[in-house]
C-alpha cells in the first residue's frame, strides 16, 4: 500500500494560456497567483507536499456526464465555429461566451479535478486541490454561470465508480445545481450547499425542499443563507447542519469546492465573510481523517480570492501553527490587499444590528432543514 504523506497541489502553466474576454468577470489568473503566492513563503515545497501537472480530462471521461451532441458544439466552437442551436446549450451568453481556447481549458481544469480524484483513490495523496475547478452549474448539454465542463460531477463520478461514497460541501456562494441534479436520485454522493438564498442570487435555486428523490432522498441538502450573514452565523450552520450529516453519512471521500464569492466585498454576492471561515470550516473536515478533494470555484474579487486559497492550502496541510500565527490586520474588512499579519484577515465581530437581523433567519434556516433531512438519517 502506497504511503499517504504528500498532500498535492494540481497546477500547470498551460492552464494560464487561456483566458475569458475582458468583460467577464471569471478570471482564470487566480489559480496561477495562488501557485506564486504559496511558492513565494515555501507552502508548496517539503516532505508532505508536491505540485502535479494535470492532463486534460479524455472524451470517454466527459461523456459519463456530458452529451456527445454538446461536447461536439463545444468542440467547433472552441475552433471558431458557431452552430446555430449555440445558445439552447447556454454558449454566446454574457456568462459563457464563445472564445478561443475555450473548450481546450475546460477539459484540461476538468482533468485537473479528476487528477486530484485519482491520486486519492488509489492511495497516493490524502489531500488535493484543483484551484482551476469548481464549475459546478455545468450540465450534461448545458453551460451556465461561467462553466461549460462540471468536473465536481466527473470527479465524483470517477470516485463513485469505485465504490466510494462521496460528500460534497459546497461553500461557493451560489448554489451547486448542476451537481445536485447529477446526483438527485443517487445515495453514493450526499451535496450539501451552503450558498446565498435563490430569492437573491444566480442561479434561483437550492432551496430546503430540493432534498433529493427515489434513493436519493435527502441526500441532496441546501442551506439558502440571508444576505449579510457573517462568521460567526455561517459557523454555526456548518457546525449545526453539516457537522452532524457528513458524520452520520461517514463518506469514504470528501469533495470540497472552496468558493471564495461569498467573501466580504465580492462584486457578484452579498455575503459577508472573512477567509478565516474557509480556515476553520476546512480544519474541522481534516479533522474527519477522510481524504479531500478540493476545488475552487467562484471568487470575483481576484485578490481576496488568491489569499482566500493560499489560505486554505495552507491549512489543508495542516499548517496549523503558521496558520494561527499569520491572523493579522487587513484583508477583504478593510477592502484593501494590503495586509502586515499573513494570509488571514482580521476577526470582525458583528455589530447589535447584524446579530439582530441575521441570527434569527439563520435559526430559522437551520430548523428546516433538520425537519426537511434530519429524520431520514436518523438524526434528531
Amino acid at each position: 500500500m502506497v504511503r499517504q504523506t504528500q498532500h498535492v497541489f494540481i497546477h500547470s502553466p498551460e492552464l494560464e494560456q487561456y483566458s475569458y474576454p475582458p468583460y467577464v468577470p471569471f478570471d482564470v489568473s487566480r489559480a496561477g497567483r495562488v501557485r506564486r503566492l504559496l511558492q513565494s513563503f515555501g507552502a508548496l515545497t517539503g516532505p508532505d507536499r508536491k505540485e502535479v501537472a494535470p492532463e486534460a480530462a479524455s472524451r470517454p471521461v466527459l461523456e459519463r456526464f456530458h452529451t456527445v451532441r454538446y461536447l461536439d458544439v463545444l468542440e467547433r466552437a472552441n475552433g471558431g465555429y458557431l452552430p446555430s442551436h449555440l445558445m439552447q446549450m447556454g454558449l454566446g451568453t454574457m456568462d459563457c461566451p464563445v472564445f478561443a481556447g475555450m473548450y481546450d481549458y475546460a477539459v484540461l481544469a476538468a482533468g485537473a479535478t479528476l487528477t486530484g480524484a485519482r491520486l486519492v483513490l488509489h492511495g497516493e495523496a490524502p489531500v488535493t486541490f484543483n484551484p482551476s475547478g469548481g464549475y459546478h452549474h455545468a450540465g450534461p448539454e448545458l453551460a451556465a454561470g461561467f462553466c461549460y465542463i462540471n468536473d465536481v460531477v466527473l470527479g465524483c463520478l470517477e470516485l463513485a465508480a469505485h465504490e466510494r461514497r462521496v460528500a460534497v460541501i459546497d461553500l461557493d456562494v451560489h448554489h451547486g445545481d448542476g451537481v445536485q441534479a447529477a446526483f438527485y436520485h443517487r445515495n453514493d454522493v450526499m451535496t450539501i450547499s451552503l450558498h446565498e438564498s435563490g430569492e437573491t442570487l444566480f442561479p434561483g435555486s437550492g432551496f430546503v425542499n430540493e432534498i433529493g428523490e427515489g434513493p436519493g432522498l435527502g441526500y441532496s441538502v441546501n442551506v439558502p443563507l440571508p444576505v449579510g450573514i457573517y462568521d460567526g452565523a455561517y459557523l454555526r450552520v456548518f457546525r449545526e447542519v453539516v457537522v452532524p450529516l457528513v458524520s452520520e453519512y461517514d463518506p469514504d471521500v470528501v469533495m470540497v469546492e472552496v468558493g471564495a464569492d461569498g467573501l466580504a466585498g465580492d462584486p457578484l454576492a452579498h455575503l459577508k465573510l472573512t477567509n478565516n471561515v474557509y480556515a476553520d470550516i476546512l480544519k474541522q473536515v481534516r479533522s474527519w481523517g477522510k481524504p479531500i478533494v478540493a476545488v475552487g470555484g467562484g471568487g470575483y474579487h481576484v485578490e481576496n480570492t488568491v489569499r482566500a486559497w493560499a489560505l486554505a492550502w495552507t491549512v489543508l496541510c495542516g499548517d496549523e501553527l503558521r496558520d494561527e500565527a499569520s491572523a493579522g490586520l487587513g484583508g477583504v474588512l478593510l477592502e484593501s490587499t494590503e495586509w502586515q499579519g499573513g494570509l488571514r484577515d482580521r476577526v470582525l465581530v458583528p455589530s447589535a444590528d447584524q446579530v439582530r437581523l441575521i441570527e434569527p433567519v439563520v435559526e430559522r434556516i437551520i430548523a428546516e432543514v433538520k425537519r426537511a433531512v434530519f429524520s431520514l438519517h436518523h438524526l434528531s
